[in-house]
């Protein structure tokens, strides 16, 4: 098979959370003639009716298995959460592929892509390194992407066609995700830095102060509402930011540095993260997740 400027007429998703169904949500109105997806949760008795659902809201073939969604597909979006990233390519490679583009769009480190390239590569596939660089909403399957690796050009062929935006990174597999990973050591840790930051100082009784300081000191940031936004991410997506951090963490050390900030950023997300709160269920402000967390963090704190 080999990729040309034409639409791809199949496409599968592996994993089908926020990332693919943002995605298939914008591909609905191209020209790519039908799309599948599997995700774990779909087999889940407490998680499975959502995915179904969420299946047929955004006009997919669910499947029972990875290998089912594959099969015959010309094209092949893994999308999971980083921890899984390399099981998943090792399951596909078991089924045997026959020269599908594999884009591993996951928050992986560089020598964690390389792992599941050899894998993808040595089942028949054709493993393309792909970094999603901006919030899958608004933009949905225009959201940037960088590509990298020996295919990045037949990969870029078929986003152009796909209509998605993606930007070529001459070089070998693992140049696009480490933009990503060193992006993420500022994007993740100003997070976690953020939502520390609120947290002491509304415990101090100050954070209004604090956050109009800071905003003399960089001008047009607009530090409450980018406060907001910042903690309900963690709150809503903290497990996943970990799970990309401890790749991250591993990036910083193939470059022979310690990771000490991305280590932290680790601790931080996952901590929030786990708590499992629905952002929702608030006012969106920041005073209201400050005094949420608060809550929660303090009384998971107390002597038991």
């Amino acid at each position: 098979m080999t990729a040309t400027a034409t639409t791809p007429r199949l496409l599968a998703f592996i994993g089908f959370g926020e990332a693919g169904q943002a995605f298939a949500s914008g591909l609905q109105g191209s020209k790519a003639a039908s799309m599948r997806a599997y995700d774990v949760k779909s087999l889940d008795l407490a998680t499975g009716p959502d995915m179904l659902q969420a299946f047929a809201d955004h006009q997919v073939e669910g499947c029972a298995s990875a290998g089912q969604a594959v099969d015959g597909v010309e094209a092949i979006f893994s999308l999971v959460t980083a921890d899984q990233a390399l099981a998943v390519a090792e399951n596909l490679a078991g089924y045997g592929l026959q020269g599908q583009l594999y884009f591993d769009c996951n928050s992986c480190s560089p020598g964690t892509k390389r792992a599941a390239c050899e894998l993808i590569e040595a089942a028949g596939g054709r493993y393309v390194d792909v970094a999603i660089m901006a919030p899958v909403h608004p933009a949905l399957h225009k959201t940037p992407l960088l590509v990298s690796g020996p295919h990045m050009q037949d990969a870029l062929d078929v986003f152009a066609a796909l209509a998605m935006r993606a930007k070529g990174m001459p070089g070998p597999v693992g140049r696009a995700s480490s933009v990503k990973m060193v992006r993420s050591i500022m994007i993740k840790g100003l997070e976690a830095l953020t939502l520390e930051c609120v947290l002491a100082g509304r415990q101090a009784g100050v954070e209004e102060e604090v956050l109009e300081t800071l905003d003399r000191s960089f001008p047009g940031f607009n530090w409450s509402d980018k406060a907001c936004y910042m903690m309900e991410r963690v709150m809503t997506h903290g497990i996943r930011r970990a799970s990309e951090m401890r790749e991250v963490a591993k990036s910083v050390q193939e470059w022979q540095l310690s990771p000490h900030m991305a280590q932290a950023t680790v601790e931080r997300q996952q901590e929030v993260g786990a708590l499992k709160m629905d952002a929702d269920a608030y006012d969106a402000n920041y005073q209201a997740y400050a005094d949420a967390l608060l809550q929660r963090l303090l009384e998971s704190n107390e002597p038991k």
